[in-house]
């Protein structure tokens, strides 16, 4: 597969040094339209190799960019036939996959109150908690390589510990209806729960006891569906059922939100104080993905989280409310059932579906926008197949691919043919996200989809309840 293009091998000039003889034109056209760089066919200088590691290249930012280049190559030449089933016979659906972060387990969030450990390597069943909640479970999310939290519909969250799992750690209470997702801020060790009675909930794990864990409220809004922390957990991204996507700049947990004493952004930011900056994405009809136009180009999540950068030095928990724009659904509103982040936060993706299919119980029409703040960067319509049920895609470790449930099995799709890099192909118009190999070994719809963070695996979940595990055979 294509490597995203980089500075030349060899010594870089520095300031004193004279660069040499012109080597002449490039046979080929510069892929940047910026005339200050001279594109990845010319020779390295130190302005190329500065904006190659605000990019995230190069061994000094990303050691493991080969590796995953090379495993991404190993996707692209799976085949179903290859695929190991695991039943899971009376437990119900599969409504969450997550693998621990050495991809050493992996864990199944079932329908029917149970949550299933499995060892991805040899694809043997390691555990069942049979009783993990009185209801669904719907979400799993790991601390680390042994604590992971689950929550269940129940209204609860539960931690787990791999070392002992016969019993909870603790059990948390603050929801009052069910209990949708997880997140974890690896800065403050503060635990984010979201559920459908709209609230965001912080949950102080430094002091966990049997009877649980101190906690407060941190947000609150109407039709909450999903909620999400940037790689760097310096963003709060928060999507709704009427269509509209939140995102709290410059997040500070231990900031108590009380409803409307956030400030508010312009919906129109200037370009230097872009969030995310580019986006792929992918849905029943098609895929909305926020971003904002960046004349200058993209830039790595961590440049655009400097608070000099923020429109007039704003606050804390600044909050922007943004409109996905999905091409052809502009006369109805759009219910954003799915909201992953790119693992380098440089984009976000989004499943969208119409209001008019899956309406949420509630949940009104959004009139749309006159004015959206987004960039769409790429799409691609999907049937809405299992309509009520909620289809998670997510990134591939690298971010340069795209697992998206699709009817009986799962897409593969790239931001191009090659798989590249999304900042190395990224369009002036919307593009269609390219279909780089569909997996089919399922008999019911695929509801979730997860790639291991270390090994060339894809797993996948269904409504009857199987679990099957992609990888190639040597």
């Amino acid at each position: 597969m294509s490597k995203g293009p980089g500075p030349e091998p060899g010594p870089e000039p520095g300031p004193g040094l004279d660069p040499g003889p012109d080597p002449g034109p490039d046979p080929k056209p510069p892929r940047h339209s910026d005339p200050a760089d001279p594109g990845p066919g010319a020779p390295g200088g130190l302005f190329t190799w500065l904006r190659g590691r605000c990019l995230g290249r190069g061994a000094a930012v990303d050691p493991a960019r080969d590796t995953f280049g090379a495993m991404t190559g190993l996707y692209a030449a799976i085949q179903p036939a290859d695929s190991v089933s695991l039943s899971t016979r009376t437990h119900g659906a599969v409504f969450n996959l997550e693998y621990s972060p050495d991809g050493s387990v992996l864990t199944v969030a079932c329908e029917q109150t149970e949550v299933l450990l499995f060892d991805p390597i040899s694809s043997k069943h390691i555990k069942t908690l049979s009783e993990a909640h009185e209801d669904c479970v719907n979400n799993i999310r790991f601390l680390d390589n042994r604590l992971f939290a689950t929550c269940s519909d129940d209204t609860t969250i539960a931690l787990w510990d791999l070392r002992k799992l016969n019993t909870k750690v603790c059990t948390l209470h603050g929801h009052t209806s069910w209990v949708k997702n997880i997140e974890y801020d690896t800065n403050t060790r503060l635990l984010v729960t979201s559920g459908f009675d709209g609230n965001v909930i912080i949950w102080d794990t430094n002091r966990c006891t049997e009877d649980g864990c101190p906690h407060k409220k941190f947000f609150h809004t109407r039709f909450l569906m999903r909620m999400r922390l940037t790689p760097d957990c310096s963003k709060m991204l928060i999507s709704t059922s009427s269509g509209y996507l939140l995102i709290l700049h410059d997040l500070d947990l231990n900031k108590s939100l009380e409803v409307g004493s956030y400030p508010i952004l312009r919906a129109r930011r200037t370009t230097s104080s872009s969030d995310i900056t580019s986006s792929g994405s992918s849905g029943p009809r098609a895929v909305g993905s926020p971003c904002h136009q960046n004349n200058s180009g993209p830039l790595s999540e961590k440049t655009l989280s400097r608070p000099s950068q923020r429109e007039g030095g704003s606050p804390r928990n600044s909050l922007e409310v943004l409109t996905p724009e999905v091409p052809g659904e502009r006369d109805r509103g759009n219910c954003i059932t799915s909201l992953q982040l790119h693992p380098k936060g440089w984009a976000t993706l989004l499943r969208c579906s119409s209001n008019t299919d899956d309406q949420e119980e509630g949940a009104p029409v959004r009139p749309v926008s006159p004015r959206c703040s987004l960039r769409l960067t790429h799409c691609i319509e999907e049937a809405n197949v299992g309509r009520g049920y909620i289809k998670e895609l997510c990134f591939s470790p690298d971010g340069r691919m795209i697992s998206s449930p699709h009817g009986f099995g799962i897409r593969l799709l790239g931001f191009d043919a090659h798989c590249s890099e999304l900042v190395d192909c990224l369009p002036r118009e919307a593009s269609p996200l390219r279909e780089i190999r569909s997996l089919y070994s399922h008999n019911d719809v695929v509801l979730t989809t997860k790639f291991s963070p270390t090994h060339c695996q894809i797993a996948s979940g269904c409504l009857s309840g199987r679990v099957s595990l992609y990888q190639p055979k040597f």
